[in-house]
């Protein structure tokens, strides 16, 4: 197993509340078919307004960018008071964090939920000197690799990662994000 990847189990994480699907009610051993496109199935959610907000056709093409194959989806996108609440719940820090990842499973079907926190993300683009778009689209991409089993606990899994942020979002026509 690459060292860059984590074991779900055992893992302790629990069913964000807002869950579009359920990744339990996927079929194991599913044949699979030889050249068709794995389905993505993305749910986006808008808790919060604004005009920086990415559209639900952006999300997916940051999403599909990642090549997660099949898989079922979250992306919500919220205000500070629900990213503060989901960061104490499930993190047990009590401010809110630009994106959290809670993934479900990653076979057959890659599944999870990504939340973004709007002001945490438009205050870092504008401290980071970064479009709005280019800053969603890193964590985006940032928060799909977690959920494919990628972190950057230690700094040789840091730079790996980091590698991958950057030639994903470089063929997105992004600039380097660090």
């Amino acid at each position: 197993m690459n060292s860059t990847k984590r074991s779900a189990k055992g893992s302790g994480i629990r069913r964000s509340p807002f869950r579009a699907t359920a990744a339990a009610g996927v079929p194991q051993g599913l044949p699979s078919v030889v050249g068709l496109k794995p389905d993505l199935h993305l749910t986006v959610q808008y808790a919060v307004r604004d005009d920086a907000l990415p559209l639900r056709a952006e999300v997916r093409r940051w999403v599909r960018a990642t090549r997660p194959g099949a898989a079922e989806l979250t992306v919500r996108f919220v205000d500070a008071e629900e990213g503060r609440s989901l960061n104490a719940q499930y993190r047990g820090k009590d401010y809110a964090t630009n994106v959290l990842t809670f993934p479900y499973a990653r076979e057959p079907v890659l599944a999870g939920d990504l939340v973004l926190c709007l002001p945490v993300v438009l205050r870092e683009a504008a401290e980071q000197g970064k479009t709005a778009a280019a800053h969603f689209a890193h964590l985006v991409v940032h928060g799909m690799l977690h959920l494919q089993g990628y972190d950057h606990e230690t700094g040789a899994d840091a730079r790996i990662m980091e590698q991958m942020e950057r030639e994903i979002l470089a063929r997105l026509g992004y600039p380097d994000p660090y």
